[in-house]
């Protein structure tokens, strides 16, 4: 099998269609927790230590107790992938909140701001460089661990990789080995470059809030 199959084709957009739903719902749900964590300082422990329990689990061990009851399919390796990816989303965030400095803070208190309005509008868009920083973790974690996808039904390039090893097939081993090798690196050295980027436009703004 080559690049050009179109059935390698197939598992490679199958692959990345697994790898993107699970980030875009552990950025929906991993976020939020980050918030969470940052705001109240009652469950602030139990969040980090939950999300850090679930990352030490095996990967295969954590999609054998969700197929037990959500069954075979994509469903169980999305939802796998989220709980997994869901520590550097977090963590990036809370640490991200913690970090933006006490004197925008403070400005933002002067003009008025609540809470939520100093949230969305100054807290989050300082910290998302850092945010985002996690997200590029999640994502390139999720590349990896998503190969065992085809063990509980999930598809992705995980099936050729298996099929390969049952069969003795290294031109299949390879070649599959080499699409996730490339998937990986183009995802990460595309994302830290737009990470960046964000890192570079964030200084640029506080230089130009501070006093001449």
């Amino acid at each position: 099998m080559t690049f050009l199959d179109p059935q390698f084709f197939v598992r490679c957009l199958e692959h990345l269609v697994i790898v993107f739903a699970a980030v875009a719902l552990t950025i929906i749900v991993g976020t939020p927790l980050g918030v969470c964590a940052y705001f109240y300082k009652n469950i602030r422990k139990l969040i980090l230590l939950t999300v850090e329990i679930l990352q030490t689990i095996p990967a295969m061990a954590l999609l054998g107790i969700i197929m037990i009851f959500m069954g075979a399919g994509k469903p169980t390796v999305i939802f796998g992938l989220l709980l997994y990816s869901l520590l550097p989303i977090v963590q990036n965030t809370y640490v991200g909140l913690c970090e933006v400095d006490p004197a925008i803070k403070e400005a933002a208190n002067g003009m008025g701001m609540t809470r939520l309005y100093k949230l969305v509008h100054v807290e989050l868009p300082t910290a998302f460089p850092l945010i985002f920083a996690g997200i590029r973790i999640a994502t390139v974690t999720a590349v990896g661990i998503a190969t065992f996808a085809s063990l509980v039904g999930g598809g992705g390039l995980g099936v050729l990789i298996f099929r390969g090893i049952r069969t003795s097939n290294m031109d299949l081993i390879l070649t599959s080995t080499a699409a996730l090798m490339l998937m990986a690196l183009a995802l990460n050295f595309g994302m830290a470059a737009v990470e960046k980027f964000l890192q570079k436009r964030t200084c640029a703004q506080k230089i130009e809030k501070e006093p001449q």
